[in-house]
């Protein structure tokens, strides 16, 4: 009997944008839109954290075809998550495709993509608000 080998890729991130190599840089690659772009509920996302200095490069290594959104937190203090002031963030951030924000945070189907047998390369402008 043949056994069909496992599909899967690679995304490679390419990040700009960072005010500053302190802290972390926070990744979160989901498929469920109920869980964009905060997917720390969210037990099938694939989370990582890359210190912002190696944070221009980013890899997620094997990841099964399907449609996915990525969201990427500048963790400037280490202490993993997003620090808001007045309900605004304080660290920067950015999206797969490099949607347009506007209030709040961008949804789903602006910032996803499909991943198939090939790896897929995207690049990720980091935005700051304060």
């Amino acid at each position: 009997m043949l056994v069909a080998p496992a599909i899967s890729a690679s995304i490679d991130l390419a990040v700009t944008g960072l005010r500053s190599e302190k802290g972390n840089v926070l990744v979160c690659l989901s498929a469920n839109p109920k869980y964009f772009p905060d997917c720390s509920k969210d037990k099938n996302a694939r989370k990582l954290k890359v210190s912002a200095i190696q944070a221009d490069a980013i890899q997620i290594a094997n990841v099964k075809p399907g449609t996915y959104a990525v969201a990427l937190i500048h963790d400037e203090n280490a202490n993993g998550k997003m620090d808001l002031r007045l309900f605004l963030p304080r660290e920067g951030f950015g999206f797969s495709r490099n949607p347009k924000i506007g209030m709040g945070p961008p949804k789903f189907q602006s910032a996803q993509f499909t991943v198939g047998a090939q790896d897929a390369h995207y690049a990720v402008r980091m935005k700051y608000i304060l």
